[in-house]
């Protein structure tokens, strides 16, 4: 007997805004690379606050700090995250993020480093976090309908397992969760091609149709304009190529198959833009694992679906990223970092129902607290996608 998703609930942190979170994380968040230091020295010397370093964040313009800024809002508002300090180098940018978070209705505070400089910032900081982690443990758990979970799903170093199984058995999972009335988003422009007409079939109207056209062809232009020919040793990769998928159309078909038989694509979302409505959603995004993941849980995604083939280790600092293989040489050496196990399917020791049910019974587990993999051995990979260079 199959799980009823009809009936199925979590317990999890409501949070101001009525969205169910399943972490309850303190974030310490730079603006910018230069106030990374800062923030690891919040979350050092208060323990349940955690510090998420990145890269990027001067001299970007245009689209490409709307994205930025888009990126670190999403971060500060995920419903896994219960507050939030926000570091900058300069009281302009921090801002507008805190301001940004501070509408979702959470906690949020900002502290600038000019005219304060390091000591001074940390200190005032961390008497900050420190109100803000008493306030989440505090916070009690309350139980939702597993409607209100919001799933992601993104793939990782592929091989033809992938396109057989365990990219099936999210798509088993996702027609089920479709059905429920789940928030759902996939993405990875550049990995749909060659099955980008696939995908355009599967939308729901013919506005959502040219919409995700119009994203599809704006990558195309991109690799046109660079005078691209292929993408060869980037899509697919050398890991793809050694796990059997010689094009990347071999590679896109295997992708889509994590979109199930059932649903349709019911909108379409900019990088890190936040859903309005349920339904599978088509986010434009970058197929390199940490940015893409990085997208979901700034468009508000609570948990993520991971299928990889020759193994791969990504996590998040507040997006539960759960992984499923069906190579059995990935299960026997990289076990540590699997979650559900659906080799079975290729051996003939399950039906895709049943890898599909495995799936849904991690994800509600996760849902409920159970830790995953990535979370267990430390892994909070967090990067910010670029669209162009700095002025």
């Amino acid at each position: 007997m199959g799980i009823n998703l009809k009936n199925a609930s979590f317990e999890g942190w409501r949070r101001e805004n009525g969205r169910m979170g399943v972490r309850n994380h303190v974030i310490i968040l730079p603006v910018d690379d230069l106030s990374n230091a800062a923030c690891e020295a919040v979350a050092n010397n208060i323990k349940g606050a955690l510090a998420i370093p990145h890269a990027y964040g001067r001299l970007q313009f245009g689209a490409d700090l709307d994205l930025h800024f888009r990126t670190l809002i999403g971060t500060g508002t995920n419903p896994n995250v219960a507050g939030v300090v926000v570091i900058g180098i300069e009281p302009g940018w921090t801002g507008r993020i805190v301001e940004g978070i501070a509408k979702s209705g959470k906690p949020v505070e900002g502290f600038a480093i000019e005219q304060n400089g390091d000591i001074n910032t940390i200190a005032n900081a961390s008497r900050a976090a420190y109100r803000m982690v008493k306030y989440a443990s505090r916070l009690k758990k309350t139980r939702a309908s597993m409607q209100e979970l919001w799933v992601s799903t993104k793939c990782g170093e592929s091989d033809t397992t992938s396109g057989l199984a365990s990219c099936p058995t999210v798509g088993n999972s996702f027609d089920k969760l479709w059905e429920n009335g789940n928030t759902l988003v996939f993405g990875e422009t550049t990995e749909l091609t060659g099955g980008e007409h696939l995908v355009a079939e599967r939308c729901r109207t013919p506005e959502i149709r040219a919409q995700f056209q119009a994203m599809f062809d704006r990558y195309q232009r991109v690799v046109e304009t660079n005078k691209t020919n292929d993408l060869s040793e980037s899509q697919p990769t050398k890991g793809n190529i050694e796990g059997g998928l010689t094009t990347i159309e071999e590679k896109a078909l295997g992708n889509i198959q994590k979109i199930g038989k059932k649903c349709l694509v019911d909108g379409v979302l900019d990088k890190a833009e936040e859903p309005t409505h349920s339904g599978l959603w088509f986010m434009d995004s970058s197929s390199a694992a940490a940015e893409m993941v990085t997208l979901c849980a700034a468009s508000g995604f609570a948990v993520h679906t991971f299928p990889t083939g020759q193994g791969n280790v990504i996590g998040n600092p507040i997006l539960p990223v759960i992984k499923l293989t069906a190579n059995p040489r990935t299960q026997r050496t990289m076990s540590e970092h699997i979650d559900v196990d659906v080799t079975g399917l290729l051996q003939r020791q399950m039906n895709m129902d049943d890898a599909g049910e495995a799936l849904l019974d991690c994800i509600i587990r996760t849902a409920d607290g159970e830790l995953t993999a990535a979370e267990l051995l430390g892994h909070r990979e967090f990067s910010l996608t670029r669209l162009y260079e700095s002025a």
